[in-house]
């Protein structure tokens, strides 16, 4: 593996000027969790050695880097975006020819929500919902001080962390029990998850698909009773300065690949490509899988993918396949 990289550095480095002649820069998010990582890097080396881009990589979260590409119009590409932390400004950037959602489901399912072990479900078969959950803080003691319960929440900069806030004022979670559970990094999310699976404890909280922890630590995603208010949703559980959140469940997921319209204008190849570019299940939990058991980093993954699979070829013409596996 670690000859491929500097083989692969050093014909980079050489065909640098060639590809920027070709495509010129563009700038892709990489935002900080594993399917994140995996697709940015993906999308990376495929405009990259197919298409002669030179593409830079911009580390992000999903607020930060949606609010620079909105406002500033760089990273030119988010590849998986939550779009639910920011519907109502993806309308806007839309309706104003800012911005463009080319895939509107770069993963063939998604979703995101409050997990709890199915053993503990199956112990408790009355926890179906978050509701019921709320009622029993005595079953998730919080880490710091087990006579509370605890919510495990989103790392600063995701919008998952302002929902979750705003639901926790909205269902009053503070005086039935409950304090957050601030996790710091999305590693430090991964990382109560595993030691509460590892340990058959319980755990609460925030998480998504698709992941490998869900199904290695056979996480039930939690009903509500609740409905959905999508006009309070979008106008003030995701919004940061919200003071006054009243009840709602969880929207549901959307899960998009956003470009600014001027990507898209410059390089219509590449919004083709983002647009075909759809990873099945089977696909996204292997790789993610292996991502984990390796300790690998987004690039090793991206590399793995592209060299194990040959599901990619078909998001893109044979001539550019071809520049891709010669460059594997």
């Amino acid at each position: 593996m670690c000859k491929r990289f500097s083989s692969l550095a050093l014909v980079s480095a050489f065909a640098a000027p060639v590809a920027m002649a070709e495509c010129g820069d563009v700038s892709v998010a990489e935002m900080n969790w594993a399917s994140a990582e995996v697709i940015a890097n993906i999308d990376s080396f495929i405009m990259t050695e197919g298409y002669g881009c030179n593409v830079e990589l911009i580390p992000g979260a999903t607020l930060p880097s949606f609010t620079s590409l909105n406002e500033k119009g760089r990273p030119q590409v988010l590849p998986e975006m939550w779009a639910n932390a920011a519907a109502l400004l993806i309308d806007q950037g839309v309706s104003e020819g800012r911005m463009e959602v080319l895939n509107e489901a770069p993963f063939a399912t998604a979703g995101e929500g409050y997990f709890i072990p199915r053993w503990l479900q199956e112990a408790n078969p009355e926890l179906t919902t978050v509701e019921a959950v709320l009622s029993r803080p005595d079953l998730f003691p919080h880490p710091e001080d087990d006579a509370r319960g605890g919510i495990h929440t989103c790392p600063a900069g995701w919008g998952c962390e302002i929902n979750t806030g705003n639901l926790f004022r909205a269902f009053d979670m503070e005086s039935k029990g409950w304090d957050l559970v601030m996790t710091g990094s999305g590693a430090g999310l991964d990382g109560t998850i595993a030691k509460a699976g590892q340990r058959d404890e319980p755990w609460f909280g925030y998480y998504w698909t698709p992941t490998t922890l869900i199904g290695q630590y056979d996480m039930v995603l939690l009903d509500w009773e609740t409905g959905f208010d999508g006009e309070h949703w979008d106008a003030c559980i995701v919004n940061a300065e919200c003071t006054d959140p009243k009840p709602t469940r969880w929207t549901e997921s959307r899960v998009v690949s956003l470009a600014t319209t001027d990507f898209s204008t410059e390089h219509p190849e590449l919004a083709t490509y983002l647009k075909k570019r759809v990873l099945k299940d089977a696909e996204i939990g292997q790789i993610l899988s292996w991502k984990a058991d390796n300790q690998a980093t987004g690039e090793d993954t991206a590399m793995e993918f592209l060299a194990t699979s040959d599901a990619w070829k078909s998001w893109v013409p044979a001539d550019v396949a071809a520049k891709v596996e010669k460059a594997l």
